[in-house]
């Protein structure tokens, strides 16, 4: 074993015991990270989330300059409750060439290897500086991603480019799809079931609100673009719940509608926004409050992760597969916070160890063969800091 493969492999069994799940705090993990990058002389920045508990962590190699390299990834792990774990998930266990535990691949093989050459990336970084971003609540909605972008933008530093190390199999993937969760409540009137015009059943209304959005999966294949490579290459739309009511013989007065998107392109997103607020002011709205004026629908924003476009100039894309050698870059149906980065005015790339099939799953795992080919790829890119291109 190599020694920055044996070095990355120590950190990781270190960042696995950091029981990072999104509802918890990931605050001992950034500060071992914030020891570790200061120590190989980076310059660290800490940001906190408003309950003090979270925190982004931004640490610089090189110039303070704009036009520099982001290395990104995110600290949180979903939950591994009800899972069917064979080991412990906070354990790291290397066996048959694979380190386990929850978050090995997704995505803190990615942040080790990172971290494991910050001593060789200062001591050959010249005009171009190299950053590292590592987030909290990617898991829940990119929260901490879009703290960042606007820690960047109070800074008044816009890097050239990011390489977010989601779990890829080393393929170089130059988009994905956006993803925008909602929950719509519907407010109405209790009442008798035995006289339903004397209420306003909210569980009838989100179904028809529910009727609504499967109409619109329908408009959407017409709108997808002629060059969409998105497998399906349309904008999608989930009915992901759908609760209300207390008992058979009582018209419910509150009903919540759990629903997502997956926008190939803003435009659609806009379009299906637009839609439903026009259909509940014209159509749900007028009904309701016919019979009584107080009945309201109220669509609550869980999240909006903008999705990472394929553009024709993207250096980002262009670098990592001159140093990945890969044939050609690829989609991929998951959401990253590469569309973050894109949208703020970097090129974007998403390029990482370990495959997503075990992402999410008991037993998850990334293999050494997948953190050789990482720290590969970062080493080349070491050897290119200098360069402006």
């Amino acid at each position: 074993m190599s020694d920055h493969l044996s070095r990355t492999t120590e950190l990781l069994e270190q960042m696995i015991a950091y029981p990072t799940i999104s509802d918890q705090s990931n605050l001992d993990m950034i500060a071992a990270l914030a020891d570790l990058l200061d120590a190989a002389g980076a310059r660290v920045d800490l940001f906190h989330d408003d309950t003090g508990a979270k925190a982004n962590i931004f640490a610089t190699l090189g110039p303070e300059r704009d036009g520099g390299i982001v290395l990104s990834g995110h600290t949180d792990v979903v939950p591994v409750a009800d899972q069917d774990w064979t080991t412990d998930p906070f354990l790291a266990d290397l066996r048959d060439d694979r380190v386990y535990g929850r978050g090995s691949c997704d995505m803190k093989g990615f942040i080790a290897a990172c971290v494991a050459l910050a001593p060789s990336f200062a001591s050959r970084v010249k005009d171009r500086p190299l950053h590292f971003a590592f987030t909290y609540d990617e898991e829940t909605g990119c929260f901490g991603g879009q703290a960042l972008i606007q820690s960047l933008r109070d800074k008044g530093l816009t890097p050239g480019l990011a390489i977010i190390g989601e779990p890829t199999s080393m393929r170089v993937i130059e988009g994905h799809k956006g993803c925008f969760e909602y929950s719509t409540h519907f407010h109405g009137l209790a009442g008798h079931g035995s006289a339903p015009d004397r209420g306003v059943n909210a569980v009838e209304y989100a179904a028809r609100y529910v009727t609504r959005l499967l109409d619109l999966k329908d408009e959407l294949r017409a709108r997808a673009p002629a060059s969409s490579r998105f497998d399906p290459p349309w904008t999608t739309i989930n009915t992901g719940g759908l609760t209300g009511g207390v008992a058979h013989n009582v018209i419910p007065s509150a009903a919540r509608v759990d629903w997502e998107m997956r926008p190939v392109q803003n435009s659609d997103a806009d379009f299906v926004k637009q839609n439903l607020r026009d259909y509940c002011a014209n159509v749900l709205l007028p009904a309701m409050q016919a019979v009584d004026p107080d009945a309201r629908i109220d669509t609550e924003m869980i999240a909006e992760v903008t999705g990472l476009e394929p553009a024709d100039a993207n250096e980002a894309r262009d670098i990592v597969l001159e140093l990945t050698g890969g044939a050609r870059p690829d989609l991929v149906a998951f959401g990253t916070e590469a569309g973050l980065f894109q949208h703020y005015g970097l090129s974007a790339v998403v390029c990482g160890p370990g495959s997503i099939e075990q992402a999410h799953k008991a037993d998850e795992y990334v293999s050494l063969d997948q953190l050789s080919q990482c720290l590969d790829m970062l080493d080349r890119l070491g050897d290119r800091l200098g360069d402006r291109l």
